[in-house]
């Protein structure tokens, strides 16, 4: 008999050392080797094989056309997708416990099934009669939708070979495991080994399968990288569960845009698809309120408007607080800054709040000259006017730096009935004169020239 290799791997990273340390040197994360033993492979590792060798291809004599794409019946989700599930893909989707990752999957397999596309849905985390009580509250009864309890993933691929589905959907893959493998499910090991079977089952029959993946406490997707490496397409499902709303995010896609985002709203029904999300944002908004600016930003493919509030108060502590809302803590502290240094703004005895309303999170540096004037807003008691929306990037020095994708944030603005853009200067050139017909557009160099026009 062969020998039994055993080695260290890091739950964190994947790297594997023949020695236990307290610290992988990779990640730099500590307390996260743990034992594994490695399996002795008799003939092939993977018992799915391709029939026969594949061969090079001339580029020149593909056809693009060719490629065969799966509606989800979904728009926005097609969207996402860059047009639906290319046939043969593999998915990967990460969210936080109960953000509605099996709910967004159940309506998918709906949609799916509902045009004579066989489904095979793995609820390895719950029975089928839970999860047939939760597919009736959505209204999901297709025919052609199957639901497995297994989580050995060996008998998995039997049923796959019996069923042939065009889509599988395993919910999750932290909780399949294979017995050859001596670790626990959801370690490193099996983890890897599972979604590199599952990649090479979706390649060789052609089956669009879709991988649910737990998250760490950090919003990570768990298990190693190579994780997010061997899938075609990594979406990443976020939102605020108190507001309802939800943004999926395409992190990686090897067929469409990357970092595009969809909006969702959830309901007692399921998810409903959003399709101008500045409405449903601005629809609570009051006019003429003191620290409210309205600011276009960028998600992927589109812009939206949203509402950046900034709230300051008179400290009672000697050690003032800074808490934000929907961005950076460390971004809002480097603002403050410039603000204190540019302005003179004795904010140092207040205390600053920051959030963007909506219970979403922005992270482009395009949103810097709207956190500041609504700071200045509410510092000063004065209200900004409301049809007037703010964009810019700040340096470090007070100036307002331009932005991309101008064109489509004050498309979106003058949609919305908004009459006056503040922007950068260099955004200036090369604007068409259509944009300039339609909305009253003042550039602005420093931090000063906003304030003074806006606030006075």
């Amino acid at each position: 008999m062969a020998k039994l290799k055993t080695f260290w791997s890091c739950q964190e990273c994947g790297h594997r050392q023949t020695k236990w340390s307290g610290n992988c040197t990779i990640c730099q994360k500590w307390n996260t080797f743990v034992e594994e033993i490695e399996a002795a492979v008799t003939k092939s590792k993977f018992s799915t094989t391709p029939l026969e060798a594949a061969q090079p291809v001339q580029l020149k004599s593909i056809d693009p056309g060719q490629v065969r794409r799966l509606s989800t019946s979904m728009s926005e989700v097609d969207r996402l997708l860059g047009g639906g599930i290319v046939a043969g893909s593999l998915t990967l989707l990460g969210g936080d416990p109960g953000i509605g990752k099996s709910t967004l999957m159940l309506q998918i397999s709906q949609g799916l099934a509902s045009q004579g596309l066989t489904v095979l849905y793995v609820c390895g985390e719950e029975s089928v009669e839970q999860t047939s009580l939760r597919a009736k509250r959505l209204g999901v009864e297709a025919e052609l939708l199957y639901l497995l309890n297994e989580t050995i993933f060996s008998h998995i691929k039997l049923h796959i070979d019996r069923l042939k589905p065009d889509v599988l959907i395993i919910d999750s893959i932290q909780i399949l495991y294979k017995p050859e493998l001596s670790s626990s499910p959801g370690s490193v090991s099996q983890v890897r080994d599972i979604a590199a079977e599952c990649m090479i089952l979706s390649k060789s029959s052609g089956i669009s399968t879709f991988l649910i993946g737990h998250v760490t406490k950090t919003g990570e997707i768990a298990g190693p990288k190579v994780l997010e490496h061997i899938v075609d397409i990594v979406l990443d499902f976020e939102g605020d569960r108190h507001h309802g709303y939800r943004l999926l995010r395409a992190l990686k896609n090897r067929f469409g845009p990357t970092d595009d985002v969809a909006l969702f709203q959830m309901g007692i029904e399921g998810l409903n698809q959003v399709n101008n999300p500045s409405l449903l944002f601005l629809q609570e908004r009051l006019r003429e309120s003191v620290g409210s600016v309205i600011v276009p930003t960028v998600e992927g493919t589109r812009a939206m408007l949203i509402e950046v509030q900034g709230l300051v108060a008179a400290s009672a502590f000697s050690t003032s607080t800074r808490k934000s809302t929907g961005l950076d803590q460390n971004r809002l502290a480097l603002l403050l800054a410039v603000l204190e240094k540019r302005m003179g703004y004795s904010l140092h005895h207040c205390d600053v709040f920051v959030s963007v309303a909506g219970g979403i999170r922005i992270t482009e540096p395009a949103i810097d000259l709207s956190i500041l004037m609504a700071i200045a807003s509410s510092f000063c008691n004065r209200p900004i006017d409301p049809d007037t929306v703010v964009i810019g990037e700040v340096g470090l020095g007070g100036e307002v730096r331009s932005v991309p994708r101008i064109e489509s944030r004050l498309k979106e603005a003058a949609y919305l009935g908004f009459r006056r853009v503040i922007l950068p200067k260099r955004n200036l050139q090369g604007l068409s004169i259509e944009f300039k017909s339609k909305i009253d557009i003042q550039g602005v160099e420093l931090v000063e020239e906003a304030i003074r026009t806006l606030i006075g």
